[in-house]
């Protein structure tokens, strides 16, 4: 029987300080390490793993590079967490015409539950059967309506997120899926096409019927790769742009 690492065989997995890393990533996006407390030191995962502290260093050391963890000497190693500063554009690519970044705020129209449809469920790897919440919002740039906002979020992954009243959600939605459920949404694949806008987005967008706009798919992860966001957004760009950093 082969020796095993965690809930996976070591035998043929690669280098150990990347077995280390993939440990790890599985334990953070399963939530046992919470963002406020620091990960366990050095000689405690080298004892759990098995391994030379050197080993376990340098995992750390790539997962710090990757901004996946962040040292603070004499405090320890802590989860990268959401939070005002890394979230002020990270998920947020809407330039203004002027060409200065600026935060949207945000109004929720409606908050849901309701079995998946098929799109969804293939989108989130959900079963036919499961529940999701659906978050429906208007964010506004420069006090003018500029995105109308579809949110599908697993049922069972927030538990309790559809009971709570629309105004108790806040501007920035990651920040809340860390801090509530323990969800840590580490990265997100857009897809981006030009549509007409129809009968809704004339209503919360005030624009013509028919007018363009740039819709945004997409599909938020966390660090294991689990799909937990579907977000379908509908831009008025008359007075915007996207802007993508890609370094």
């Amino acid at each position: 029987m082969p020796e095993t690492w965690g809930d996976r065989p070591r035998s043929g997995d690669g280098p150990l300080y990347r077995q280390v890393r993939e440990a790890l990533l599985r334990e953070i996006a399963q939530g046992r390490h919470p963002v406020t407390e620091p990960l366990p030191s050095e000689q405690k995962l080298a004892a759990r793993f098995g391994v030379a502290q050197g080993t376990v260093r340098r995992a750390l050391d790539e997962m710090a590079r990757e901004n996946l963890v962040i040292r603070h000497q004499g405090r320890g190693t802590f989860v990268h967490a959401h939070g005002p500063d890394r979230d002020r554009f990270h998920f947020f690519h809407l330039l203004a015409a002027d060409g200065e970044r600026r935060l949207p705020t945000s109004r929720v129209l409606s908050m849901t539950q309701r079995r998946v449809t098929q799109t969804e469920a293939l989108a989130l790897r959900l079963s036919p059967q499961a529940r999701v919440v659906e978050i429906k919002r208007v964010r506004d740039l420069m006090a003018r309506r500029a995105v109308l906002e579809l949110i599908i979020l697993p049922d069972d992954l927030f538990p309790g997120l559809g009971d709570l009243n629309k105004t108790q959600l806040p501007n920035t939605l990651y920040q809340l899926y860390q801090d509530r459920f323990a969800v840590i949404v580490h990265r997100a694949v857009e897809k981006i096409t030009a549509e007409a806008a129809g009968p809704d987005d004339v209503t919360h967008l005030g624009l013509d019927r028919g007018a363009p706009l740039l819709r945004i798919e997409r599909i938020a992860q966390t660090l294991d790769g689990t799909p937990v966001e579907l977000r379908i957004s509908r831009c008025d760009t008359t007075h915007l742009a996207y802007f993508s950093d890609l370094l």
